[in-house]
Formats: structure tokens, C-alpha cells, sequence
């Protein structure tokens, strides 16, 4: 609970990181504690959300949650503060959680959607190691883009 404020300053609160999302911007801090409630709530063998710090300074740029979808498969969601956005940050990240991911011995397969318009989303999961699978017509809605479900591509790794 403590993160709140700083993701609330870092990223939640911001229409444009939340445009793609399945959520709307946090208005308020409360927004946020009630998210982080809910994550905490949540079964740890169910989902986990993290959040992603600097190295050197422990500054918050984002977060990501993973969740097992199946018994063999995980699926995941990440969230960047613009003010990090085009530094190769989630790329890294997502590379090392996809290597995690696929090293479990129970876990064949690893992935995520992304809306078509979504290009710099599709570009971090193709260069962590992700295959295009396909379109999924009117799949998912994002609130900052409207109330009709939109198109999104799905990306995958297996072993």
C-alpha cells in the first residue's frame, strides 16, 4: 500500500499511459489503494502484480502482473510511466519474466494481447522474444478509445 502515491504520480493517473489499458486513469489515490487492495486480496498461485523500479534508485516506472490463465499457461499485462516509455525498459523486463516464465516445468506457453493501434505495446513483446498468433476481432474494450470492443493482436512463446 505504501506504492500507492507513487504510482498514482508515476503513471495512474495518466490518460495517455491508460489510452490502451482496460482501465481508466485514476482519478484519485483512493483509486489506486482500491486497486492495490485487490491485488493483495488475490491468490498468490492465481495472479501476481509487481512493480518495476529503477535499479539505482528505487523510482517507480511501471508495473506488471502476471497471471496463470491455465495450468500450463500464463498470461500477463504491463504498464509504463510515460516518462520512461522509449528507453527499453519493458522490453527488459519482459524478456526476463518470458525466460522465467517458460522455465517453469509446468508452463508451455506465455502471452498477451495488444490493440492493433497499440505499436509500441506489439513492438516490446516481439522484441522479448513473442510471435504475432493472430487478430482477435472486437476482443477487448479500452475505455480511453471508446465504449465498442476494439481488434487486438495476440502474441505467444511457447515451448
Amino acid at each position: 500500500m505504501a506504492d500507492a502515491g507513487p504510482i498514482f504520480d508515476a503513471y495512474s493517473a495518466d490518460p495517455a499511459v491508460a489510452n490502451f489499458l482496460i482501465w481508466r486513469p485514476n482519478r484519485t489515490r483512493r483509486d489506486i489503494e482500491s486497486y492495490i487492495r485487490a491485488c493483495l486480496d488475490t491468490p498468490k498461485h492465481r495472479a501476481r502484480t509487481y512493480v518495476l523500479q529503477g535499479r539505482k534508485d528505487s523510482v517507480i516506472r511501471g508495473g506488471m502482473d502476471l497471471r496463470q490463465a491455465d495450468r500450463h499457461r500464463l498470461e500477463f499485462g504491463y504498464v509504463l510511466s510515460r516518462r520512461f516509455w522509449g528507453q527499453g525498459l519493458m522490453t527488459e523486463a519482459l524478456t526476463e519474466i518470458v525466460r522465467w516464465g517458460l522455465e517453469q516445468p509446468a508452463i508451455f506457453r506465455i502471452g498477451a494481447v495488444c490493440d492493433v493501434e497499440n505499436v509500441a505495446s506489439a513492438r516490446v513483446m516481439e522484441k522479448s522474444g513473442l510471435l504475432l498468433e493472430g487478430l482477435l476481432r472486437r476482443y477487448l474494450i479500452h475505455p480511453g478509445m471508446g465504449k465498442e470492443p476494439r481488434d487486438c493482436l495476440s502474441y505467444a512463446r511457447v515451448r
